[in-house]
């Protein structure tokens, strides 16, 4: 994904909503309110879905495509687009057209990074010209992932996800496994088993610092297809799960490693490589 310019006058546009991985995800304690304290590193993925804005004059917000599952009324990307109009009031509408490829319940943050890109791209189509830091405030209310899709950049994670500072990891080559299973986040989250007590570590210490996905005993033990997953892909390289999963993913040095690794699937399994991205395309968006 190369970076998108700006362009003032643009009233419809095709615009790319990455995907991301959890490098690493530790749950370091509990909120009052039951929120889950978290330590993670959040990286974008070079692929991901596509969202088709195209302005209207009369105010109104409208989903133009069918997201199976998700209807318009609850789906990120009108809950986005309704929620900067409120924050801004502005006046114009859009049509919304979302082309998934990230797969729902995978750990990849599809529905999150589709809202970033509706906010960070209305925020300029609109002519609302809000900071980056407001709009990370209003995805925050939409979901723990958004202000990281906003931030754009890799980032070690703390609070529910959304105290960010900006990480430098070395370029690689991923190979992403999507189980045939959508993990419901919530389930995972309140699952009795689930460790909350990690030790808290700091940014400096993240490359040299043993780390692991604290959800990841959770899923493989409900989810045998995600179990199965990992012990394939941990046989070629440092296998781990996304989030609150499904996806699993391995990194490697070079495109040709990663593709061979993903040539030697079984048959039937969903499996892709995809480059990290240091940049979200659409940074030179933001005020």
């Amino acid at each position: 994904m190369h970076a998108i310019p700006f362009d003032p006058v643009a009233t419809d546009v095709r615009l790319p909503a990455p995907a991301k991985i959890n490098l690493f995800l530790h749950i370091v304690g509990r909120r009052p309110d039951g929120y889950h304290l978290l330590q993670t590193a959040f990286r974008l993925l070079d692929w991901g879905d596509e969202i088709h804005l195209s302005l209207r004059s009369d105010g109104r917000i409208l989903r133009t495509t069918d997201v199976p599952g998700v209807p318009p009324e609850a789906d990120l990307v009108v809950r986005a687009a309704r929620a900067l109009q409120e924050a801004t009031g502005a006046t114009q509408g859009v049509d919304i057209g979302v082309y998934k490829r990230i797969p729902m319940g995978g750990g990849l943050g599809g529905g999150s990074s589709d809202a970033a890109t509706v906010l960070i791209a209305l925020n300029r189509m609109w002519g609302c010209n809000l900071p980056g830091k407001r709009l990370q405030e209003i995805g925050l209310r939409l979901g723990a992932d958004v202000p990281f899709f906003v931030f754009g950049q890799t980032a070690f994670a703390e609070g529910v996800g959304e105290a960010l500072q900006a990480l430098r990891v070395a370029p690689a080559w991923y190979v992403m496994v999507a189980p045939k299973v959508a993990v419901p986040t919530a389930e995972i989250f309140s699952a009795e088993e689930l460790t909350r007590n990690t030790e808290p570590i700091i940014m400096r210490a993240f490359a040299t610092h043993t780390t692991r996905n604290d959800m990841q005993a959770t899923v493989c033990k409900r989810f045998p297809e995600v179990a199965e997953a990992l012990v394939w892909l941990s046989q070629h390289g440092a296998a781990r799960m996304s989030g609150s999963g499904a996806c699993i993913f391995a990194p490697f040095d070079s495109e040709e490693e990663a593709s061979q690794v993903a040539a030697a699937a079984p048959q039937g399994w969903k499996v892709w490589v995809a480059a990290g991205l240091d940049r979200h395309p659409l940074q030179g968006w933001l005020v």
